[in-house]
């Protein structure tokens, strides 16, 4: 397999996936001329032409209402939102629109739609550029929301995404672009709605997904000099929410954190957690901690924004209070 980064993998997969159904094309802004605000369609313009790939004006509500129209008739819109933030622009046509459709229409068409959009923080961009409200879209059904955290993932689901017959959020981390991975080469996908066991274990269960398995997979590490084993379940999608693995691990390890980079109140954290309370209340051994941002607005100042989301440290003291 060969070894990539996160943007390399979702570019290769969004230029395959083009180049196997022409009626996938990508708009936004400035994916085309530029490349995107996060290079992953540079070079895509100049192979695919204006056509495929088409800069938008900065209006994020008509963009998504575009690539609908185009979903509703037949093409396989892939609309770049430069970040998630900018998608509460766009709210009735993702929530009310994008994700009903289908339903209130009784079937009698698809929405092959893909909504790319660049969330959470820690690159110094301020509290309204640097949100984590994956759990505000995963609330909507009718709505998939996906967010990998590995460019193995990202290439296998945004392969499926396209491929899908349903609308799909797909979230990408901004700091993980760099992180780099195995991936498989050519025609490869993972299924969406579908959690993976990414590190097993046999003493606590830590239940997570994008930029928080990249921090648990580093807090495992620094457990397990200390001889605790920890099994990392990385959830991948939000909606549809697959627990069979968690509850699988948590009926072995009989404790739980889960890591998010979101706020606490009202997160994916809280969903998770009540899940395992209601289908495995007999198995739990201590109460489920939540490993989450504090409750403010992302700082802008380094030091300020650093503190306020969760650390490998966070997560280690998490951990060894369910196992005291």
């Amino acid at each position: 397999m060969a070894r990539m980064t996160m943007r390399e993998a979702i570019s290769q997969a969004l230029m395959e996936e083009m180049d196997r159904d022409p009626s996938v094309f990508i708009l936004g802004e400035e994916v085309g001329v530029w490349g995107g605000t996060y290079a992953v369609t540079k070079g895509f313009y100049d192979k695919y032409g204006p056509k495929r790939v088409k800069d938008t004006p900065i209006a994020e509500n008509a963009i998504i209402g575009a690539a609908i129209g185009a979903a509703m008739v037949g093409q396989r819109p892939v609309a770049e939102l430069m970040t998630i933030n900018f998608a509460f622009s766009a709210m009735d046509m993702i929530v009310n629109q994008a994700a009903k459709l289908r339903y209130m229409f009784g079937g009698q068409f698809n929405l092959p739609l893909v909504i790319r959009a660049v969330g959470g923080g820690g690159r110094q961009l301020g509290a309204t550029h640097s949100q984590t409200p994956d759990a505000v879209f995963a609330h909507f059904p009718g709505l998939k929301v996906v967010s990998p955290g590995t460019p193995a993932d990202a290439k296998g689901l945004l392969k499926s995404a396209i491929r899908s017959d349903d609308p799909v959020l797909f979230i990408e981390h901004a700091t993980m672009y760099q992180v780099r991975g195995e991936v498989p080469e050519g025609e490869y996908l993972e299924p969406i709605g579908k959690s993976k066991i990414q590190r097993p274990g046999r003493d606590l269960t830590i239940v997570t997904y994008c930029k928080g398995l990249e921090l648990s997979m580093k807090a495992a590490e620094e457990l397990a000099r200390e001889g605790i084993e920890a099994e990392i379940v990385d959830l991948r999608t939000l909606r549809p929410l697959d627990m069979a693995p968690v509850l699988e691990s948590f009926k072995k390890t009989n404790r739980a954190i889960v890591v998010e980079e979101g706020w606490k109140s009202f997160g994916v954290g809280s969903e998770v957690a009540s899940r395992i309370y209601e289908q495995a209340f007999d198995y739990v051994d201590a109460p489920i901690l939540r490993v989450a941002q504090k409750e403010v607005p992302l700082p802008y100042n380094r030091t300020l924004e650093q503190a306020a989301l969760p650390q490998v440290a966070d997560i280690i003291a998490a951990a060894k209070e369910v196992l005291r």
